[in-house]
């Protein structure tokens, strides 16, 4: 059954990764039709085609490896003659297509984290080391507070300010229990210095839930913390491999991944913890392409952004441009790295997980 899951896991990690790269893709392509760059072909996975068909001029295309795709432009990385080829196109059309890709990563990545992310709820989960007034005369786990010396509580908010305000001589509390509301006037729960998961803090020794109960606006507002806190990670696992502290060997490639995103999903105590799971990994994933595709590396579109800004000021100070055949030869030699690279982690992946 565990072995089911894991596989199941599997494959959706691997359909999760095709729809992150399909994406990205999907934002080059509608860019580039917006603005009449004429688009070759849109591919949805890499590899022989099993499906495709030509819609004008451009041929749609499903093939069999789910695991990447791309929109062919006309005139990438060499002036065919066509005036609607890309690399004719204004500077400013070329940085909007170029950037359109990771910035539909990053809103996939906020609707992934807007589906993932919870709040704390005014419900007991647990309570800290020491807590008094635990059972059926007190409170206990699942108890719903509703109001607090008075006050009524709608949300996690709402219940610190009011135990803020307490005064120390015990609580009034209305609870809800099993459906039924109970009332407690003076509850002898007093602020003091509880252990809560192996550290000390000051507080009621109450421990909440997190719940995924909350208004849409507040949904955007959190997903977006999430994704912030995402890009944040991001950046700091950047620096730490560019400082030294962090080296290849702890990079993992696709495979690495899908089997850290199956491993989260087969260990989470329900299939709908599990599928949460990986949707929250494949959020940070989201935001971790966006980040990355804008790195000023040439092959990647933040590489192709930086040549774009190059030849705006050499055009404008010296009336000259980079030649698109030198500027080609940097892009296909650092994809060729590139693909070393991933090479290398592929086998460093399957190393690992045979070991």
């Amino acid at each position: 059954m565990v072995l089911l899951a894991r596989i199941l896991y599997i494959l959706l990690a691997i359909l999760l990764f095709g729809v992150l790269i399909a994406i990205h893709e999907f934002g080059h392509f509608i860019t580039a039709k917006l603005l009449k760059v004429k688009v070759n072909e849109y591919s949805i996975g890499m590899g022989p085609a099993l499906w495709s068909r030509q819609k004008g001029e451009t041929l749609y295309s499903l093939r069999a490896f789910p695991i990447g795709g791309y929109c062919a432009m006309e005139g990438e990385d060499e002036d065919t003659g066509d005036p609607r080829s890309f690399i004719v196109q204004k500077p400013w059309k070329k940085l909007i297509i170029l950037c359109a890709g990771s910035f539909m990563n990053l809103l996939l990545g906020l609707a992934l984290a807007m589906m993932v992310v919870t709040v704390p709820a005014p419900v007991i989960y647990s309570f800290a080391d020491g807590f008094a007034v635990e059972g059926e005369d007190g409170l206990m786990v699942g108890d719903r507070i509703l109001e607090v010396d008075g006050q009524e509580i709608k949300d996690y908010p709402a219940l610190q300010a009011a135990l803020l305000a307490n005064d120390g001589e015990g609580v009034d509390l209305v609870i809800r229990r099993d459906g039924e509301e109970i009332v407690y006037e003076d509850l002898p729960m007093y602020r003091m210095d509880y252990t809560y998961n192996g550290s000390q803090a000051h507080g009621f020794g109450l421990i909440f839930s997190y719940s995924s109960e909350m208004p849409l606006t507040q949904r955007i507002q959190e997903g977006s913390k999430l994704c912030v806190e995402y890009v944040q990670l991001v950046w700091y696992s950047i620096t730490e491999l560019f400082s030294g502290h962090v080296g290849v060997n702890d990079m993992a490639g696709v495979i690495g991944i899908v089997d850290i995103v199956s491993e989260a999903g087969a260990s989470a105590p329900s299939a709908m913890d599990g599928i949460l799971n990986v949707l929250n990994i494949m959020a940070l994933i989201a935001v971790n392409l966006a980040v990355m595709n804008m790195l000023p590396i040439p092959a990647l579109d933040g590489g192709r952004v930086v040549f774009v800004l190059l030849n705006m000021i050499l055009g404008a100070l010296f009336h000259k441009q980079i030649p698109t055949r030198y500027e080609g030869y940097v892009h296909a030699i650092t994809m060729v790295l590139l693909l070393i690279l991933m090479a290398f982690l592929a086998f460093h992946d399957v190393w690992n997980i045979v070991n």
